[in-house]
């Protein structure tokens, strides 16, 4: 089972249009799946938390997620989908730059670095919008061997290893407090999609129900002992750092 959701980098300036809209549709089938990134997004949240989807889409998550009783506003670039996000009752915003500095007590941002070029850039935009003390969670697909047409097709850039996603979020400021890679038997299954991989970057409709309904279930079981190994995504919680009081300004960054 692949991912391809709708995020800010599709359509950053310069970009060519996004091309994924069919597979989009096709995941909001994978109930399994997006019930799991629902319950990530739960359980790291503290009730009332000032809190950004970066990278909304439809507000497949934002709606849940509010609903969970956060305050939430989506960060989506494209005018469609942000009109779609207003219809839900939904707080949007075209660009990241639009949340003021240290506004926000937590941002969480699922399947859309890969989508960006310059993702440093992005995540010290994301470093600027929370508080100290903020929690920032990060949920992307993982390694390059993975890598396919459907990368390609949806406007991956990449995929990531956790030792570089981790250096990457500790260069933003942030203290990385769990770091664990996610559906293990996905990557074996993104494996024999590679090996068969015929360059159209589609979703087969039907495999992805079959593997939603009865492996992913099982995949997150099998994640308690592989999934600091490996497995077809990447998950990492981190804390923007408390200044200790008395502390000089500019020694360090947050």
């Amino acid at each position: 089972m692949e991912e391809a959701h709708r995020t800010p980098g599709d359509t950053a300036p310069g970009d060519e249009a996004y091309t994924g809209v069919e597979n989009l549709e096709v995941m909001a089938e994978a109930v399994n799946y997006n019930r799991y990134l629902v319950n990530l997004i739960v359980a790291n949240r503290h009730a009332g938390d000032a809190t950004v989807d970066f990278g909304a889409g439809a507000g497949t998550f934002a709606g849940p997620a509010s609903e969970s009783g956060l305050m939430v506003t989506c960060v989506e670039p494209d005018d469609h989908l942000r009109e779609v996000l207003a219809r839900k009752g939904l707080t949007a915003v075209a660009d990241i730059q639009a949340v003021a500095t240290e506004s926000i007590d937590y941002l969480y941002t699922l399947n859309v670095l890969e989508h960006i070029e310059d993702d440093q850039g992005a995540l010290n935009e994301l470093a600027r919008v929370l508080r100290p003390g903020g929690r920032l969670l990060v949920y992307v697909p993982a390694f390059q061997v993975l890598f396919t047409s459907m990368d390609r097709k949806v406007g991956h850039h990449r995929r990531y290893r956790l030792g570089g996603l981790t250096d990457k979020i500790r260069t933003a400021g942030f203290s990385v407090r769990d770091a664990r890679y996610a559906d293990s038997l996905g990557f074996g299954a993104s494996l024999v999609y590679r090996a068969f991989d015929r360059g159209e970057g589609q979703v087969d409709r039907r495999g992805l129900r079959l593997y939603d309904r009865y492996c992913f279930p099982i995949s997150l079981w099998v994640d308690r002992i592989f999934g600091r190994l490996f497995g077809k995504n990447a998950i990492v919680v981190a804390e923007k750092p408390v200044v200790p009081s008395g502390a000089v300004a500019g020694q360090g960054r947050i």
